[in-house]
């Protein structure tokens, strides 16, 4: 995904279908607190509700901006937001979730954010 031109973020949407574990918030915390991890990213912090009947929302707020959940464990389904900017590797962290949820099916669609209007990325200073 990196042959894409510069863009001073990369928004990866993913729809995982058939995937496993998503009643677990503390385990799906894990799964996407290492994701950041693998791409290079900056964890701030983490924030992860279960819902009765085991749906989980989750977000890990980073320096480089978020990654975040939502699941449908009745559908095995879980939508996921990868969106970075400066050094981090979104496509490293898809990786690592796609590993961790081992979903049957996926789809992945990577939107270049801020094209039209920037031709430098800022990385933000902690």
């Amino acid at each position: 995904m990196r042959d894409m031109p510069y863009a001073p973020g990369l928004h990866l949407l993913l729809d995982l279908h058939g995937a496993a574990g998503l009643d677990d918030a503390a385990r799906l915390q894990d799964v996407l607190c290492e994701a950041a991890q693998a791409a290079g990213a900056t964890v701030l912090g983490a924030a992860f509700h279960p819902f009765p009947g085991g749906g989980v929302t989750g977000v890990v707020l980073l320096a480089e901006s978020h990654i975040t959940i939502h699941t449908w464990p009745e559908r095995a389904f879980a939508a996921v937001d990868i969106f970075m900017c400066g050094a981090a590797r979104p496509e490293l962290a898809q990786a690592v979730i796609a590993a961790r949820l081992v979903p049957a099916q996926s789809q992945v669609t990577a939107v270049p954010r801020g094209q039209a209007h920037m031709n430098q990325a800022s990385q933000p200073a902690l």
